[in-house]
């Protein structure tokens, strides 16, 4: 009864995991899960640029942020950059394992690809308010989330790279891909890339490279086919 069950298939898509071990995670079935090991690598590797690298950085300004007043109702699409990424990342790894695959491999090469800039090229910028002309909840949390949150390690804004992720993720996955949902992501991501500038994180030349960025590896990751799963040839019936 026991192996009848766990052969069920699973409701809605969902993808079954219930016979993963780690032995298997070499095996075609798992083996994807192994993108996975890529944020503690990540988060390590930028960790170690934002306290290694403290000296010789380039500031990013352009007469364009004078004129951008900061705004703090804009940090409630900017937090919400977290959902949108991990919640993306946690759709595709239950619901569609060939979007997470190509999810992950977007996300390798752009972040790859912003830390390698970060270490040749350190940023920085100086636009943060000192103090702010309204005191609420919203400019409280910021003030502490600039003593967190150093002003360093910008170009190109990592923030923005983020949000095209999950946003070229859920556009090529069945359930998101309709015009309504397309456009409701895009929306999405343009809110969370402006949010930046607005809540001064970022300058306004912090956006471009992170755009080429994610254009560069939209073209490889989904237009061709340098990161398709090969596919194995059928077997032959016995």
């Amino acid at each position: 009864m026991g192996s009848l069950k766990s052969s069920a298939p699973l409701p809605g898509g969902l993808v079954d995991y219930r016979g993963f071990r780690l032995s298997k995670l070499n095996t075609p079935e798992f083996s994807h899960l192994l993108l996975l090991l890529f944020w503690p690598v990540y988060g390590l590797v930028f960790y170690t640029l934002e306290r290694g690298i403290t000296t010789n950085y380039h500031v990013v300004h352009a007469p364009l942020d004078d004129r951008i007043p900061f705004c703090e109702l804009f940090l409630i699409p900017y937090l919400f950059w977290f959902v949108f990424l991990v919640g993306m990342l946690a759709y595709l790894l239950f619901f569609d394992v060939e979007g997470f695959r190509k999810f992950m491999y977007f996300v390798i090469l752009t972040y790859t690809a912003t830390c390698v800039i970060y270490i040749v090229w350190p940023s920085m910028q100086n636009l943060r308010p000192e103090t702010f002309q309204r005191d609420n909840a919203l400019t409280r949390f910021m003030a502490d989330f600039y003593a967190f949150d150093t002003n360093t390690n910008v170009c190109p804004s990592l923030h923005v790279i983020g949000s095209f992720a999950a946003m070229f993720g859920g556009w090529h996955t069945k359930r998101f891909s309709t015009p309504a949902w397309r456009a409701t992501l895009a929306v999405i991501t343009l809110l969370i890339s402006i949010s930046t500038v607005f809540l001064k994180q970022h300058s306004v030349l912090d956006i471009p490279p992170a755009l080429l960025l994610s254009l560069i590896a939209y073209i490889l990751v989904y237009r061709t086919k340098l990161f398709c799963k090969k596919k194995s040839a059928p077997s032959q019936a016995a």
